[in-house]
């Protein structure tokens, strides 16, 4: 089975995957577009011309993985990249990806990344900073 990321590769490279109905992959492009702002399972629906319940039930068939969680991990990964500029607070991060509450945000980022926001901020410090106080160009947490 296919991972979030597999699934909507395609879609981010602008490309309508074969086995993806358009209308799914027109609700994708909208997610990443909007994914910063405040967005719904009905605003989505309208953008491409379906009803709610539909776009939901095919949404999850053609995903694997119903609305809000496909929203929270969008979200999540416009955070995560985010946070590697350590110049960016985890909060300006947090609201910058779209996440309506600090506290939804923590949890979300927990819950996929296996540690909150700034345990993730913590490893980039380690990572940036040797222990010979030299700053690494590369960060991977």
């Amino acid at each position: 089975m296919k991972t979030i990321s597999e699934r909507r590769l395609d879609g981010e490279k602008g490309r309508l995957s074969k086995a993806e109905p358009r209308e799914i992959w027109k609700a994708r492009n909208f997610i990443h577009e909007h994914a910063s702002e405040e967005i719904s399972l009905k605003m989505v629906a309208k953008s491409v011309n379906i009803s709610a319940n539909h776009l939901s039930e095919k949404f999850k068939e053609v995903t694997g993985v119903n609305f809000v969680k496909y929203v929270a991990h969008s979200r999540y990964e416009k955070a995560r990249a985010l946070l590697h500029d350590l110049n960016v607070r985890v909060s300006e991060a947090a609201f910058a990806a779209g996440f309506q509450s600090l506290s939804q945000f923590n949890r979300v980022f927990r819950n996929l990344a296996g540690k909150s926001p700034t345990e993730y901020r913590a490893v980039a410090r380690q990572t940036r900073t040797g222990w010979n106080g030299e700053t690494s160009a590369e960060f991977r947490p």
